[in-house]
């Protein structure tokens, strides 16, 4: 027989590194999924019954070369999402105040715009979700290497539909003439490039019915560094519509405080200058915790073959250990063993299979 130790130890991995990865079929993760501080949607929704707040402050200096006019902009954003229902439905609001002041040069006149530039409402509904398959999630007991490096079949994303309205109210300065509610549908995708490069998508056609129109789109990308804790983001913007067209692009930076509580820092700038863009802006997203697993906790599951509970600090640890932050978005993945763990393994392995070739006499 093979040492006891060996045994637990052998069973004790594979509880950590099977069980986990289930937590990852819901919606839900432990740590907040914000979308901050770029503009990008996540496929995923926040959960159910989990109410989420994401806020900023914005200042964006804007120049018109063929106007000749000169404008400052500072504004506030806000989006709240609601798990409604259940864990692949999120309700969700989007909405941006700001206070505009614009010289024209040629005339010398002053003028001030002030209103909401984004206020819509709509609903959110995962599709397909790739890891919704354990198998497909399940990290390779034998490979460092094999759960870090890129993989083709990453690249399957996972996809969400999106319809709402928007809304403009009174007399906006932004938006003249236009309809009091007008839809929005758009495809949100997501994609886990490496255990710590998300990719997501936005496709969005906007303000059907109103006289002009809008076609954008926005592509992500999410990197979480050795301490999960920091994250950084890249993202493009293409906006078309005939009352306004432009590239952007945005980066960032985001810091989870704790697992409720994220903050972030990030800037921009357009590819034109009709008129030129440079903005930037400060923020962060908080989580009100509602939401209630049907799965038991790992932490207060038993060891099978240990011969009673697994302690809830060592749990905790294991599960810290495979949480990852974004900052467009942060989610529960699970990064596989460590090299130690590996070496453990395989070294159990090995004498297990030494001591099956013995013979006994």
């Amino acid at each position: 027989m093979g040492s006891p130790f060996i045994t637990k130890r052998i069973l004790f991995q594979l509880i950590v590194f099977l069980i986990v990865p289930l937590s990852t079929l819901a919606q839900y993760t432990d740590v907040i999924n914000s979308n901050r501080p770029g503009l990008s949607v996540s496929a995923y929704a926040v959960g159910k019954n989990v109410v989420q707040a994401e806020m900023g402050l914005f200042y964006e200096q804007s120049d018109h070369a063929l106007l000749n006019t000169q404008s400052d902009l500072w504004g506030t954003n806000i989006s709240l999402r609601y798990g409604l229902l259940f864990e692949r439905l999120e309700l969700n609001y989007e909405g941006t105040f700001q206070d505009q002041d614009i010289v024209y040069n040629s005339f010398d006149l002053k003028a001030k715009r002030r209103d909401f530039s984004r206020n819509r409402m709509g609903l959110k509904f995962l599709v397909y979700d790739p890891y919704k398959n354990p198998e497909r999630n399940k990290p390779n007991l034998y490979s460092w290497r094999a759960n870090h490096k890129f993989q083709f079949k990453n690249l399957l994303p996972a996809v969400s539909i999106y319809a709402g309205a928007n809304f403009v109210l009174g007399d906006n300065p932004y938006y003249p003439g236009e309809p009091t509610v007008s839809p929005r549908v758009m495809v949100a995708t997501q994609s886990r490039m490496t255990p710590r490069m998300v990719m997501i998508t936005n496709t969005a056609y906007d303000r059907i019915g109103a006289d002009y129109p809008e076609f954008s789109y926005l592509i992500s990308l999410s990197h979480a560094f050795r301490n999960p804790k920091w994250s950084t983001f890249l993202e493009h913007q293409g906006i078309q519509s005939d009352r306004y067209s432009d590239l952007l692009l945005r980066g960032g930076v985001a810091y989870l405080i704790n697992e409720g509580i994220q903050v972030d820092m990030g800037l921009g700038a357009s590819f034109k200058n009709t008129p030129s863009r440079v903005f930037v802006n400060l923020g962060g997203s908080y989580r009100f915790d509602f939401h209630k697993d049907s799965l038991i906790p790992i932490e207060d599951q038993d060891a099978i073959g240990s011969g009673g509970p697994i302690k809830k600090n060592t749990m905790k640890k294991e599960k810290r250990k495979n949480r990852k932050s974004k900052g467009n978005g942060a989610e529960d993945i699970d990064l596989g063993p460590s090299k130690k763990q590996l070496r453990k393994l395989k070294k159990a392995q090995k004498q297990k299979k030494k001591e099956s070739n013995e013979i006994d006499f």
